[in-house]
Order: C-alpha cells, then sequence, then structure tokens
C-alpha cells in the first residue's frame, strides 16, 4: 500500500520553479519575457547583453516608463501586473504580457536583480531582488537613468537537472539570437543592440518608414531576402496585411526565414500554416519552404492570446474569415507576379539589383544598362547588339506580324491547348470532361494588356533571336537577355489555361453507380451535416447515413475514378481544423498538372521565331509564369551590367 500525503500548499521558491518548467525553458526564453515587458513600458532603445550564450549572464536595459519603488516588491511576485484588471481587459489585452508571472517564475531558477527608476534624476532610481526561500523582495537605492535593467546570472544554478539540458554556448546563442531577430521585426520604431561576450553584434537604429524598414530587414535576414520579396498591404473585413513574401525561386530547405506578427505579437499557428502552405501549393519546389515576414492587424477582441504560457499561439474567434483572408491575399500577389510586372524575376541576383529603391525593381531586373559602375568610376558604352533609332522599340506591327505567323502555323492556339492531349489520369471520362468544357464555353475572359500594344515599348520578355539546344529560347530585351525554359514556361501557359477551364464555373459532378459508405466519428458526421453546402459547390454529394456512417453519392467528373474515401476524410478533416478544404482542388489540379506536362512542347522539338516570340508573349499574360507546375523557374533575365562585369568591360 503506497504511502498516503496530506495535501499542503507549496512554498513559493518551488511553485515559482515547477511556474518555471513552463515559461523558461534556456536563455532565449528569459530574453523573449524580459523583452516583452521592456516594450510593454513604452521604450524606444532597447539593450540586450549577454555572456556564455546567455547561461553566465543575462542584462536588458531599457528606457521605459520604468517602476515606482512601492511596486517594486510586486514585480517579483506571482500574478502580479498592471497590466490588466479585469476578465474584460484580458479578452481585449493589446499587450504583449499580462500573465505577471514570468519575473517571478526567472528568480526562482537564477541570481535576479531589477533596477528602475521612473524620474529623469539618476539618483533616484531603486533596487529590488528575490532572497531566501520565501522569496521575500528587499529593495535599496541605486543609481539609475529613467527606465528599467534586469540582470539574471547563473541561469538554472539552483535546478541542476534543467541546467544539464542547456546545450553549447554556440547553440543557446542561436536561439538567443533568433528570439532577438523576431523581436526587432516586430517593432520597428525601437532601436536594438545585442551583445555577446562583450561584442556587439546588433545595432539597429529605429524608423517606422519604408526605407527604414528594408534597411532592418535587410541586416536581419540579408539583402537577398529583399531582392526576391514582394511587399503587399492589403486591408479587408476589419483585417489588415502587410509585409514582404518572398518568390516561389526564392525558397529554403527549411522554414527558417517565416515570421508572422498578429498585433505585433509573433506567433507559430497552424491556421496561419496552413494557409500560406496553399498560397504557394502549385509554385513551390517540392521540399522547399517559402519565406516572409508577414503582419496581421485585428481587433484584439476578435483574437485570444492566453492560449499557451509563452504565448506563442493565438487563437481567431472567426478562424474561416481570416485563414480565407491570409489564403486570397498571398494567392493573389503570387498570382500577379509576371514578366511585366514590378517584381524582381525569378532568378534575380542581389549583385545585379544593387540600384535598387523601394520595394520592387521595374521588371526582372538585375541590373541597369548604361548606368555608372558600383565604384563610380566608369559608364557603360552603347552596344552595337542594342538597336537603335527606330528599332529600338519595335512597335505592335512587328508583334502582330509575329503572331499572324504564329497563328497561321496554329490556328487553334487561343481557344485550345498547343498540342493534342493525352488521355487523362483520371481516365476517359475525365478527357471528355474537359474536351466538353472546351468546346461548350464560347466566351473567354479577355487577356490582360499586353506591353506590346504601346508602339513606343518593346515587350518585358524582349523577342526572341535563337533556340538553343532545342531546349531553350534566348531572347533579347531592353535591359538584356532572357532565357526561357520552353517546355517548363509552356507547362504553365496550358495548366493555367486548363485550371480556368475547369474551375471557372461549378465543377461538373457525375452520381455514383453504387454510394461509397463511411465509417465516420460522431465529430465528422457533425462536419459534414454542417458544412454540406461546401461540399455541394465542390461537386461532392454527402448524405448521412447513419449515426456513425456517411454516403458518397456524387463525386466531379475528373475523380469518377479515384479513391474516394481518403479524400473525403481528408476534406472532413481541413474543414474541421481550418474551416475550408482544398483537397479536392488540389486533387484535380495535380490531374491538370500532368496533363498539362504531357500537353506542353517537348525538348528538342524545333520553333520557328514566330512559335518562340508567341510563347514569350503568353508568358507575360500568364498568371505565375516565372515557375512551371513543379516550383521550377521558367526564365531568368541577366541584364547587360552583369554581362558587362563578367566581361570586364569599361575598366
Amino acid at each position: 500500500m503506497t504511502d498516503r500525503h496530506a495535501i499542503q500548499v507549496l512554498d513559493p521558491r518551488l511553485a515559482n520553479q515547477i511556474s518555471a518548467g513552463e515559461v523558461v525553458e534556456r536563455p532565449a526564453s528569459v530574453i523573449k519575457e524580459l523583452v516583452e515587458n521592456a516594450i510593454d513600458a513604452g521604450s524606444r532603445r532597447i539593450e540586450l547583453e549577454l555572456e556564455a550564450g546567455g547561461a553566465r549572464l543575462i542584462k536588458v536595459r531599457d528606457d521605459g516608463s520604468g517602476i515606482g519603488e512601492d511596486d517594486l516588491p510586486l514585480a517579483l511576485a506571482r500574478h502580479a501586473t498592471s497590466k490588466i484588471t479585469s476578465l474584460d481587459d484580458l479578452e481585449g489585452v493589446a499587450s504583449l504580457g499580462f500573465r505577471g508571472e514570468a519575473l517571478a517564475s526567472i528568480s526562482a531558477v537564477s541570481r535576479l536583480e531589477l533596477t528602475s527608476n521612473v524620474t529623469d534624476d539618476p539618483r533616484e532610481g531603486w533596487r529590488v531582488v528575490a532572497e531566501g526561500r520565501r522569496m521575500e523582495a528587499r529593495v535599496t537605492p541605486a543609481p539609475h537613468p529613467r527606465g528599467t535593467s534586469v540582470i539574471v546570472r547563473d541561469l538554472f544554478f539552483n535546478t541542476p537537472a534543467r541546467r544539464k539540458f542547456l546545450r553549447t554556448e554556440k547553440t543557446e546563442f542561436g536561439h538567443v539570437e533568433e528570439t532577438f531577430r523576431r523581436l526587432a521585426l516586430s517593432r520597428f520604431d525601437i532601436g536594438w543592440t545585442l551583445r555577446h561576450n562583450q561584442k556587439t553584434l546588433h545595432q539597429l537604429r529605429p524608423g517606422d518608414d519604408g526605407a527604414s524598414r528594408e534597411r532592418r530587414i535587410g541586416a536581419l535576414l540579408g539583402r537577398k531576402f529583399l531582392d526576391n520579396a514582394l511587399h503587399l498591404d492589403i486591408e479587408a473585413s476589419g483585417l489588415r496585411l502587410w509585409g514582404w513574401v518572398g518568390l516561389p525561386t526564392h525558397s529554403r530547405a527549411q522554414a527558417d526565414q517565416q515570421y508572422f506578427f498578429v498585433n505585433g505579437r509573433v506567433v507559430r499557428d497552424r491556421l496561419v500554416a496552413h494557409a500560406v502552405r496553399q498560397a504557394y501549393r502549385d509554385v513551390l519546389f517540392h521540399g522547399r519552404h517559402p519565406v516572409f515576414v508577414l503582419y496581421l492587424e485585428v481587433d484584439p477582441a476578435v483574437v485570444d492570446v492566453n492560449v499557451h504560457p509563452t504565448k506563442h499561439e493565438v487563437r481567431f474567434r472567426d478562424g474561416r474569415l481570416v485563414h480565407d483572408f491570409l489564403f486570397s491575399s498571398l494567392h493573389r500577389a503570387l498570382g500577379e507576379v509576371r514578366p511585366n510586372s514590378d517584381a524582381p524575376g525569378p532568378e534575380a541576383t542581389a549583385e545585379g539589383q544593387a540600384g535598387r529603391e523601394g520595394d520592387t525593381q521595374d521588371g526582372a531586373a538585375a541590373g541597369q544598362t548604361g548606368e555608372v559602375g558600383d565604384d563610380g568610376r566608369w559608364q557603360q558604352q552603347p552596344m552595337a547588339l542594342r538597336p537603335s533609332g527606330d528599332e529600338r522599340h519595335p512597335g505592335a506591327n512587328k508583334v502582330r506580324e509575329f503572331m499572324a505567323g504564329y497563328h497561321a502555323l496554329h490556328p487553334d492556339h487561343e481557344d485550345s491547348l498547343l498540342t493534342p492531349q493525352p488521355t487523362p489520369p483520371g481516365g476517359v471520362a475525365a478527357g471528355t470532361a474537359l474536351a466538353e468544357r472546351q468546346e461548350t464555353r464560347g466566351a473567354r475572359a479577355p487577356a490582360p494588356p499586353m506591353a506590346e500594344d504601346d508602339a513606343t515599348q518593346a515587350p518585358p520578355m524582349g523577342y526572341a533571336v535563337a533556340q538553343l539546344h532545342g531546349v531553350y529560347i534566348l531572347s533579347q530585351t531592353e535591359r538584356g537577355m532572357v532565357v526561357v525554359d520552353m517546355h517548363a514556361a509552356h507547362e504553365r501557359i496550358t495548366y493555367e489555361r486548363m485550371k480556368t477551364q475547369v474551375h471557372g464555373d461549378a465543377l461538373e459532378a457525375q452520381p455514383l453507380l453504387v454510394p461509397v459508405s463511411l465509417a465516420a466519428s460522431p465529430a465528422e458526421v457533425a462536419t459534414a451535416e454542417s458544412e454540406r453546402e461546401a461540399f455541394t459547390r465542390l461537386g461532392v454529394e454527402l448524405d448521412v447515413a447513419g449515426p456513425e456512417t456517411l454516403l458518397v453519392r456524387q463525386v466531379p467528373t475528373l475523380l469518377a475514378d479515384a479513391d474516394v474515401e481518403p479524400l473525403v476524410r481528408d476534406m472532413l478533416g481541413d474543414l474541421e481544423r481550418y474551416g475550408r478544404s482544398d483537397r479536392l482542388e488540389a486533387h484535380i489540379n495535380e490531374l491538370l498538372s500532368t496533363m498539362a506536362c504531357h500537353g506542353s512542347v517537348r525538348a528538342n522539338r524545333r520553333l520557328s521565331i514566330a512559335e518562340m516570340n508567341a510563347l514569350l508573349r503568353d508568358m507575360e499574360r500568364t498568371e505565375r509564369s516565372g515557375q512551371c507546375n513543379h516550383g521550377r523557374p521558367t526564365w531568368f533575365e541577366m541584364s547587360m551590367h552583369e554581362l558587362d562585369k563578367r566581361f570586364l568591360r569599361g575598366q
């Protein structure tokens, strides 16, 4: 028989050490909690100093409002805070901290002292430390300028088991630096300094204008991030999303440059991650991760930040609205990137974008032709390769001549695909349905205006001059040259056309001869009933046949031969988790992608100049033409500036 122990109240130090297990994981956790307090105090400059990766010393100093002498003993007490006073404050909390347990938890596992001053007289400062098993606060005078300094020494000195889990100094400081990066990106109007082992590593000036923001992002994430990112600022339905998203071709092997802030608070949320993943779905190479720095501004009353002890997660009152807003905003921004848009090209390099100013450089520019070099000592002379006089800007007649020749070879190019399609993976029924949709759809959406309609300006992708090894198209542009992977480019063009044709209206559905019965949980049955309209819109008829049974009576025609059960289960899971599901659309798009791949021009097929130019014009007006269906780049540009540097011209 086990010994029975009487229930007793834990002593304050042990209670705080238990709380520290949730809040204080490593030195980076201490940095986060202390800096959030400094931000809440209205600081305009925050300095961080560490030794031994933060295990030996952490010092955070700010110039905020400070803490008065009478409040200092309470600053180290559990559940004591000045940020909220009622449940109403908690439900609409706007500060980063509000639990009132961080300082108490940190002081329980380290030697902590806090010095603060609420006046401009340095002699009016006070210091507080917590001592003994009862964690009693002792306050003494201490000179200090306006603001607060918190010094944390010997982290986990009294909890050896926790200290054993600390990694090497390099690893721990890596976590600290990542935390610093997130905090510095959260507030551009605050100046930041980071020192480690007496060495200054970051010194960031405050500034909330566009240039200052880009300067800070360049300092923390590298200039290459900005050179390959799109700036966006979208507001709708009481939500505002702004920041920078990386081009699909500027991706990383790890998700280490993904920063998302909700009302200035950095969060890691699965709803947000799902929306971003959807937006990049068919433009990102397999196994790669997008990069972004995004800021979502919402009414604090509609977001619950009291979900996780470290406040890394949030819960939105209307998760579906937020998810759809994020997805549609990012999807539209990525879809509008075309060769004639104001965005860096898919292979733009930092070297070629030395002259960049503002958000992005015009077109896919990788530099400027005929400009002063980086060192300012020489100026590029015009080359004979560039057209001169009236031919410098080929007019609309020349483009129409190219297009006329192309139409003569392929008269049905604008109304169907370039080459006949093989039987799609979905079966004969899928191919027949697609063909019928192509034949019955009479009017097409008007194509966006093309640059060649302006007789004074050459099109962004220029004019084809040659085909290389039957694989690549070489085109001359105003800034230099463009190399296009003709199969990848035509694959994307074909794919986008097929998506428009298939998803343009409600999906055509086909009743199943024998309904598919699914064993479902009560939660899945409830989701099926509440989301019946969503399933119908996607071409799926789902009936409830019992408390734990669902019947699939109808599916989209393109998926007539697909395995229905796992698809429907995944859709139910997504609808329950995120409020929407793209499983069915993604499945159809996979089939269309395969069809587009087989139906596009193949390598070693000789194209005439007219055909190559028609392909370039199609790229200019096709969404996401910078990547093929598999996320690989379809083209890159080399400017005259880059070519001149390679040949050492003018030096």
